[in-house]
């Protein structure tokens, strides 16, 4: 098989994915660079779904030697998951675009070449079908408010309640924020923090592993998600009902979500619960909700007060915590939809027509 062949094969393997690869001449550019000629052979005979090391020789008699090396070396570089849990074989499995061989390149906030050289391709595939696949059909991810900015607890639905939902896992990885970095690599960086893309349970420990991040505690991530509340930035997650593997916390100027949603239109991301709301009589007209908002739905108008767009609002929060006046809060919308269960997420995608 020739080379243009190896990698357009191991592009429609990938794109087989629950966040797939749309062929184009940007992805193509990526995977040379991710995958040598040899991993992308292996590559397109590795399931997306976990197997032992004896399961994946089975598949791959031909490289049962040699294997075990060539997948530690694919997890160094970001394009295969490994983990192995307490008494049980390691699994491996070849990481998807998104979370995965999209972002594994920057967690550990390197200034490599490789990194370097994959930026631009990384933002041009954003307009190359890659920014519509990740909205197809159901937004990868969704907006977990700011929960201080909630008035009554209670209020607080149950999937949206991120600190309980912290409370029950069992390690906490944190790594620098990759949407940051491609975009200074490109000269079109910002001023906000990068160490705080949080990552838990298996996934946390593989960045770990991997030196892609380091562990830390309960009360550092919570600590990271206070500062980023501080820092006006979107808490992102996945949008699935009862998971939580990481936490994005995003800035509109950078995030793949957000920056592509505000430039092509896309349903990038899904709103939370909630939509901010504004006092009128309390309102000073400041502007400081209207600077901090991420997509531009809430501004000063007639008579020097704020006004929300409720359709444009994601319910993120971050206009509410610095508004001098407490004039602003997050209330809860009239139509609530909770996050879709794994079997409804795959539906609505694969249901969904290509772009």
């Amino acid at each position: 098989m020739d080379k243009e062949a190896l990698y357009e094969k191991l592009a429609r393997h990938l794109d087989q994915g629950m966040v797939g690869a749309p062929l184009s001449p940007s992805l193509m550019g990526i995977l040379e660079i991710m995958f040598t000629e040899e991993e992308a052979e292996i590559a397109c005979r590795l399931p997306l779904e976990n197997k032992t090391l004896p399961e994946l020789q089975a598949l791959m008699p031909d490289r049962a030697e040699t294997l075990e090396v060539a997948l530690a070396g694919m997890a160094r570089n970001g394009t295969v998951y490994t983990g192995q849990k307490p008494g049980r074989e390691r699994k491996y499995r070849l990481l998807p675009t998104v979370v995965g061989f999209a972002e594994a390149p920057y967690w550990a906030g390197l200034d490599t070449e490789k990194a370097r050289r994959l930026a631009p391709l990384w933002i041009r595939y954003r307009n190359e079908g890659f920014g519509s696949e990740l909205a197809r059909g159901v937004p990868t991810v969704r907006v977990i408010p700011i929960d201080h900015a909630l008035g009554k607890k209670s209020e607080i639905l149950p999937f949206d309640k991120l600190r309980e939902q912290m409370g029950a896992l069992s390690f906490f990885a944190v790594s620098k924020c990759p949407c940051r970095q491609m975009m200074a690599y490109v000269g079109k960086g910002c001023g906000h923090s990068l160490e705080n893309c949080l990552h838990f349970g298996d996934m946390g420990r593989y960045v770990v592993e991997q030196g892609m991040g380091r562990e830390i505690s309960r009360d550092e991530a919570i600590a990271i998600l206070e500062e980023a509340d501080r820092e006006g930035l979107v808490h992102a997650v996945e949008n699935l009902s009862g998971y939580l593997s990481m936490i994005c916390n995003c800035c509109a100027c950078c995030c793949v979500f957000l920056q592509t949603q505000r430039l092509l239109s896309l349903k990038m991301i899904s709103s939370s619960s909630y939509a901010a709301s504004v006092d009128a009589e309390a309102c000073i007209g400041c502007g400081t909700c209207e600077g901090r908002c991420p997509v531009e739905a809430i501004a000063v108008g007639e008579g020097q007060k704020a006004g929300v767009d409720r359709a444009k609002c994601i319910g993120c929060g971050v206009c509410t915590p610095t508004c001098p006046a407490q004039a602003v809060s997050l209330a809860r919308r009239e139509q609530v939809t909770p996050p879709p269960d794994v079997a409804e997420f795959f539906t609505r995608r694969y249901k969904a027509p290509l772009s």
